[in-house]
């Protein structure tokens, strides 16, 4: 373990890399392993205003020492059990994956993991219902497969938002189509609201096109309650550039900060629980020392 405290918000380096599945955690710091070829950071906390469970999880699912898939599922808390429909999600991604050895064809585990996940998320029978978001990394190249308003972003270096997932949800779709700007979108009544999840008996999966990632780009998965907390400039500008560790930490405490102010005409705040997952794949200089006890056995 490597412990490492940047801007008053810690960051743990942990291994080996082995699959990992976070569950109703209340993580105070940002852990950090090797993964696919390159860094991840990740965090998640319950909201900070409520005792019951936090229902973000995050899974890390290691194919090969160059591949695997980056998860996130965010259970609907207006609805019953929605820390157990995320853990199901995450545990059926992470069963289909269990034992998969080919990093050129995870496109299957991975869209049996959903399926599996809507089967046994209804089957729990209380109207229970998560989103779910997956990213596939192999040697460099990535693809998205999501349900529900948890969102991917790739950023590159200089600024330049690459990709970003759609939210499905009312205020995403229209933002989408220019009839709500950013800033309305933050402060909507129904920005809680998600139409399209696990467990619905309409769901479908949005998956993305291959892309490659350059050594630069930086990868970052999450929840609600960091798109819905923080502006896309924001974030953007956030985890561009500079060490994971750095950004990591920045994050979290920006995010912690957020959700424990007064909402304002100037800056979202909307307590809620968060997940986020960072990726890089090669580390810079200045994160290698706090990841290179992290090889993959």
């Amino acid at each position: 373990m490597v412990y490492d405290s940047v801007g008053g918000f810690a960051v743990i380096a942990m291994g080996p890399c082995e699959p990992l599945l976070l569950i109703d955690q209340q993580l105070d710091a940002a852990h950090a392993r090797e993964f696919a070829g390159g860094a991840v950071f990740y965090f998640t906390r319950r909201d900070p205003f409520k005792q019951t469970p936090n229902e973000d999880a995050i899974a890390l699912l290691p194919v090969t020492d160059s591949a695997g898939v980056l998860v996130i599922a965010d259970g609907c808390g207006g609805q019953a059990n929605g820390q157990a429909a995320s853990q199901l999600a995450i545990e059926a991604l992470a069963e289909a994956l269990r034992d998969w050895t080919d990093p050129t064809t995870m496109r299957a585990p991975i869209l049996d993991g959903f399926d599996s996940a809507t089967r046994r998320v209804r089957q729990l029978g209380t109207g229970a219902a998560t989103t779910l978001i997956a990213v596939e990394i192999n040697d460099g190249v990535m693809r998205t497969f999501h349900v529900g308003d948890s969102q991917a972003l790739l950023v590159g270096s200089r600024g330049k938002v690459k990709l970003q997932t759609q939210a499905h949800s009312p205020v995403g779709y229209a933002m989408e189509a220019g009839m709500l700007t950013e800033k309305a979108a933050l402060h909507h009544e129904d920005r809680h609201l998600v139409s399209n999840v696990i467990g619905a008996d309409d769901s479908h999966i949005d998956m993305g096109l291959p892309r490659r990632l350059d050594k630069q780009d930086t990868l970052i998965l999450g929840s609600d309650g960091l798109f819905d907390n923080l502006r896309l400039d924001e974030i953007v500008q956030t985890i561009r550039k500079g060490p994971l560790a750095e950004v990591a930490a920045t994050l979290g405490t920006l995010v912690s900060e957020r959700m424990s102010s007064t909402s304002s005409s100037a800056h979202p705040s909307k307590p809620d629980d968060l997940a986020f997952v960072l990726f890089r794949r090669k580390a810079t200089p200045h994160t290698s020392a706090a990841t290179s006890a992290l090889a993959c056995t």
